[in-house]
């Protein structure tokens, strides 16, 4: 195991993605941001059944940012209840989590 995690979350535009993207590796609560989409999603809100294109961010960063990054992603985020969930790194190449952790540290 190892202190690297992944966050999820998804916008319903590029352009937002992109923007949450830029400002989340600008504060150096992640060591990057990767933008892929379109998705189809498919869920149930306020009662009814929505179907929605969206734009999914996963998150590189370490599990001791995770408190400061969901503050930025409430803050940042458009939707009145976006996904986030954070997953475990179980594993990975040591000079990848290296450059992570160092992305991740404040200069």
């Amino acid at each position: 195991m190892t202190s690297a995690i992944q966050v999820v979350t998804t916008l319903s535009t590029k352009a937002d993605a992109e923007k949450l993207a830029q400002a989340l590796v600008e504060r150096r609560l992640a060591a990057c941001v990767q933008v892929s989409g379109p998705v189809a999603s498919c869920y149930r809100w306020q009662g009814a059944i929505e179907t929605a294109e969206e734009w999914v961010c996963t998150i590189k960063t370490r599990q001791d940012l995770y408190p400061q990054l969901e503050a930025a992603l409430r803050e940042l985020h458009p939707y009145q209840t976006p996904e986030i969930l954070a997953l475990p790194v179980v594993a990975g190449l040591e000079d990848y989590l290296h450059w992570l952790e160092q992305e991740t540290r404040q200069p």
